[in-house]
This record gives C-alpha cells, sequence and structure tokens, in this order.
C-alpha cells in the first residue's frame, strides 16, 4: 500500500480564468484524439476540481463532453459556463427536458457526441493526476492489438486536508501482473473471483465501443461501469498499467457510498450477474473459467442452502488445517519443518530465499563482453530485426542508413532504388555521405524516403539537435525507423572515442520525437522481458534462449526501444 502526499503537491490545476484562455495554434493545428466524457448529477462541490485537471493535462489533443443527468443544484451553470468560455475544447449536454436517465444513459449521451479516436470517462467527483491521457494514449498506440488500458486507482480520503484521513489514503492493487496485454476474458474471469480489480480511469478505443456496444441503460447507478468492461474484456485484450493516475474521492455522498449504506448496491450484483449470465449465452461464449467463476458467484443467490453448508464445511476444513500445522510446529525437528515450508512455497509458485540456483551466472564479470557477438547474434539485434522486418514496407525510394547499408539490403531489396550511407567522420569506405547529425546543415532537406538509425541515437550528446537533422531531410510522407538502448552495458568502444550518453524509456523517447512529429505519427513499441535484459547484460547470444522467452515483452523490462516516425506531408522541412 503505497501512501500519498499531500494534495498540493500533486494537484496543482489551473483555475477557471486561466482555463478559459486555450492556445488557438494548438487547437488549429492538431484535432483532437480523446473525447473525455464527465456526467454529473448535482455534482457542484467537486465538479470544477474534476474539470481542472483535465485542463492540467500534459496531453491538450481532447475535448470534454460534460453530461447533465437532471442537476438541480449549481453545477448546470457550472458546466455551461465552461462551455461558453471554451466552447472548441469543452461542450455541454443535456437529457431532452433536462431529465434525469441515470449514469448509462447519460454516458451513452456523450459518446454518442463524441468525435475522437478515443473515449476516457472521469466521475465528476474524481480527479486526474497530469499525465493519465499522454500515457494512456501512448500506451494504445504501443499495443494497437489492445482494445483499452486501465490502471489502479487512489482511494483518496484526504480530500478535505483533515490530518487524521492522511494515513487513510492507499493505492488499491491490481491483483494482475502489471504492465501486460490481457487475452480476451482472462480479466473478467479474475474479477468475478475478485482477485482483480475491475477497471476504472479507463481508456477505449472508439471502435472498441461501436463493436461491442455501449452502456446499459438498465443499469442507472450501480454495477454500470462492470456491464461496460465485462463486454470489452470478452471481446478483445485489454493492457493493465502500473502506473496510477485516478483519484478516487471517498465521500458520503458518493453513489457507491449511498448504495451500500442502503443496501441497493449489494442487491444489485444479483442484477449484474443474471445480466451477465444471459450475455453470455446470447454471444454465445463457451470459455469454460468464466461460466465456472459466475455460476460460483451465482450459487448465493440461485442455490443459498448450499452455498452457506459449503461455507460451513470449508471453515470448519481451515480450522483442522491451522490446529494441524500448530501440531507440527511444535512436534516436527526444525530441519523437517524447513523442508515442509520450502516444498509449499515452491507448491505455491514461490522461490524460497536462499534456494535460487546462479550457477554459471554467479560471477561478477560478464560471459562475453562483447555484446554475445562470439556466442551468436546479439539479443538487441534479435529485437532490431523483428522491428525492421514488422516495418520493411517503409524501407523504399531512397534510403539512409548509418556506418553501412545492411539493413537496407537485408529488408529493403529490390523496393530502394537508391542506398545513402552516413558516416561521422571520413575514412568509411561504404560511406556516401559524411556528416555530424547535431550540426549538418549540408546534408539536403526533404530527400529520404526513409532512414534508419539503429543504436546511434544514445552516442550522440545532443539528441535533440540530431532528431531535429533526421525531421528535415527525411521526405514528407517518409519515415524514420530509429532504435534506442534501454537496458543495456555501455558501448566501451564510443565512450571512448566519442561517448556513450543515453539510456532511454519509451516515454522519454517519444517526449523527444514529439517535440518534432506529430504525436499521432510516432510509433513507440519495446522489446525484452527480465530473462533477456539478463542474458543481454551477461553477453549471452539470442540463439541461446527459446523464441518463446525472447518474444515476451515486459514494459518494465525495456531492452529496446524502437520509434517509427512519420514526417507530415503538412509540415514543411526547416
Amino acid at each position: 500500500m503505497h501512501k500519498i502526499q499531500s494534495t498540493q503537491e500533486h494537484l496543482n490545476f489551473p483555475q477557471l480564468s486561466q482555463t478559459a484562455s486555450v492556445p488557438q495554434q494548438t487547437l488549429q493545428d492538431y484535432e483532437p484524439l480523446v473525447s473525455i466524457i464527465m456526467i454529473f448529477f448535482n455534482a457542484e462541490r467537486f465538479i470544477e476540481e474534476a474539470i481542472d485537471s483535465v485542463f492540467a493535462q500534459s496531453f491538450d489533443r481532447w475535448e470534454l463532453l460534460l453530461v447533465d443527468d437532471g442537476s438541480t443544484d449549481g453545477s448546470t451553470p457550472l458546466a455551461q459556463r465552461y462551455a461558453r468560455q471554451c466552447p472548441e475544447k469543452v461542450h455541454y449536454l443535456s437529457h431532452p427536458s433536462h431529465e434525469n436517465r441515470g449514469m448509462s444513459a447519460s454516458r451513452n449521451l456523450g459518446i454518442q457526441h463524441a468525435q475522437c479516436e478515443f473515449i476516457a470517462f472521469l466521475d465528476a467527483d474524481d480527479v486526474w493526476v497530469t499525465n493519465i491521457l499522454e500515457e494512456q494514449v501512448s500506451i494504445l498506440r504501443s499495443h494497437p492489438e489492445a482494445a483499452m488500458v486501465y490502471g489502479p486507482i487512489r482511494y483518496w480520503y484526504s480530500w478535505a486536508g483533515a490530518s487524521r484521513d492522511n494515513e487513510r489514503d492507499y493505492v488499491e492493487s491490481l491483483g494482475v501482473q502489471p504492465n501486460t496485454l490481457y487475452k480476451p476474458s482472462e480479466l473478467l474471469t479474475l474479477f468475478l473471483q475478485d482477485k482483480a480489480t475491475v477497471p476504472s480511469g479507463i481508456l477505449v478505443r472508439r471502435e472498441t465501443i461501436d463493436k461491442v456496444g455501449r452502456f446499459e441503460d438498465s443499469f442507472r447507478s450501480f454495477y454500470e461501469d462492470q456491464v461496460f468492461c465485462a463486454k470489452v474484456c470478452l471481446a478483445a485484450p485489454v493492457y493493465a498499467a502500473g502506473e496510477c493516475w485516478y483519484w478516487y474521492r471517498q465521500h458520503p455522498e458518493a453513489s457507491c457510498s449511498l448504495g451500500k449504506s442502503t443496501g441497493e448496491y449489494y442487491s444489485a450484483r444479483q442484477t449484474f450477474l443474471n445480466w451477465l449470465k444471459d450475455y453470455l449465452v446470447r454471444q454465445e461464449i463457451s470459455d469454460p473459467d468464466v461460466w465456472r467463476a459466475l455460476e460460483h458467484e451465482l450459487l448465493p443467490y440461485e442455490h443459498p442452502t448450499r452455498y452457506r453448508v459449503g461455507r460451513l464445511v470449508r471453515s470448519y476444513t481451515g480450522r483442522v488445517q491451522q490446529l494441524a500445522l500448530s501440531a507440527a510446529s511444535r512436534v516436527l525437528p526444525a530441519p523437517v519443518r524447513r523442508w515442509l515450508n520450502t516444498r509449499w512455497q515452491s507448491y505455491q509458485g514461490l522461490v524460497p530465499v536462499g534456494s535460487v540456483n546462479f550457477g554459471n551466472l554467479r560471477r561478477l564479470t560478464p560471459v562475453n563482453r562483447d555484446w554475445g557477438l562470439q556466442r551468436g547474434m546479439p539479443v538487441d539485434r534479435y529485437y532490431i530485426e523483428q522491428f525492421l522486418s514488422t516495418n520493411a514496407t517503409d524501407i523504399q525510394g531512397r534510403v539512409l542508413e548509418i556506418l553501412d547499408d545492411a539493413y537496407t539490403r537485408q529488408f529493403g531489396g529490390d523496393r530502394v532504388s537508391r542506398s545513402d550511407v552516413l558516416h561521422i567522420k571520413a575514412g568509411n569506405p561504404k560511406a556516401t555521405l559524411i556528416a555530424d547529425l547535431t550540426c549538418a546543415d549540408h546534408l539536403p532537406s526533404d530527400t529520404f524516403d526513409c532512414i534508419i538509425i539503429t543504436q546511434t541515437i544514445h552516442l550522440i550528446y545532443d539528441v535533440r539537435a540530431a532528431i531535429r537533422t533526421l525531421c528535415r531531410i527525411v521526405k514528407p510522407g517518409g519515415s524514420l525507423l530509429v532504435t534506442v538502448p534501454g537496458i543495456s552495458q555501455i558501448s566501451r568502444y564510443d565512450m571512448d572515442r566519442w561517448g556513450d550518453y543515453w539510456r532511454f524509456t519509451t516515454r522519454s523517447i517519444h517526449r523527444l520525437f514529439e517535440e518534432y512529429f506529430p504525436s499521432d505519427s510516432v510509433e513507440i513499441v519495446s522489446y525484452g522481458n527480465v530473462l533477456t535484459a539478463t542474458a543481454f547484460l551477461y553477453g549471452l547470444a539470442a540463439n541461446e534462449l527459446r523464441p518463446e522467452e525472447l518474444n515476451i515483452h515486459d514494459p518494465d523490462y525495456q531492452v529496446l526501444i524502437a520509434v517509427r516516425a512519420v514526417k507530415p506531408i503538412s509540415i514543411p522541412a526547416e
């Protein structure tokens, strides 16, 4: 459980007078990518803080749809005032005759008017941290197969400033491996078993909503989010991120708090489970794990007596096991107890402390300092070739590569009409161009259909100047294919000559390229996992690992990061 610092340290939102002044150049030059739907009902107390957290976003390509569910307090004129002052960004919506139709119908009204590729939902009494849109859009761009992304939420008790509430704030556990893409139905099974939290603070693709359908209007106040998430999780892969972007305000007027106090929230669960059962039948979903989890959850409603008897039996069995363990701890010798404990941990999939076998890896020097070249193909080169193979159709026309033209020939073939090789100084017989990318004014602008830059950017101190040059010399409509190291040893050869300066993350390299290319023209992907990172650092080769080990990518262990950046035709060369 992670403690939260004071609200002021984390949430520094602009006031209404500031948000009314939106940079016109941004609005004209970039169409919004994210439609943010904020429904509200008598939310005068909190809605302004929620809206301000939207305006505080580091990612500004959004529209905000404020959907009024029949409010009778001051939240209606407040929302209308935002819409009047920022008509390009904020839109006010309400039901006919200002009716109250419930949460699902209100979210559906927002979806109906949403214009963007991605849709996000923020409740009017909650807030976002400032980088949620930037990071969630980046994740869905990097994982085109993912339909939705979500992360853990903060249970925010200290919003009122009472010192006694500071210790109550916590970040919930996801219950699943973070930074992981889950296949359809995997997460729903865990949600039903209460082994994982239901997604909150989601960003979902509009095309996914069009495919699975919108919220169910019959769910007016409770479980409406679980209904929608169930449909998405059954239909497409979902990405569970590890970072917390959403602050969930805890207060007695919240709908969930009111529902739990009256008992409505608990009775609504049966309605949700019955709906899900009918939905699985209608969609002809036969996943046995989902059905087993659902039937178990329906047991107390459909067979209450059998459910109570089962609980009594399990409780009795548990007490017997506790007594047996207690007796064993008094009777059995210590070595036997340790052996049993180790076997039990192994049975649970744990690695007991002290039992890891390092074998040949218990050493203070690598197996090979030459990236594994003497043993086969280096791990990073395996990933570089995987990336270039995926984007091989970009390698065509006039192509520029660093040091030699090996990848141009390997992946471009007959599509390449002219191949150029760039080197920083004379003496390379394969070089057709000599230039330092940080000061290369003599290189012609708008020239190359494709530029391949592998494992080079980190050797340049002035990275921005190099990227600026690359953006200038690539043709409009042309592409940059760039790879950089994430987890890697130092290149001693380069360090002793011109320097080895940087290691990157997907976020840092994305931020750098966004300074010169529009965000939607930049695609970032990372490769690697803890095993391949370890093998690479030890100097083992890719051929010493199995394909299924190499091809699992954990975003927390980024061995290689790859960038595909396309220069828009509308952006002139500098």
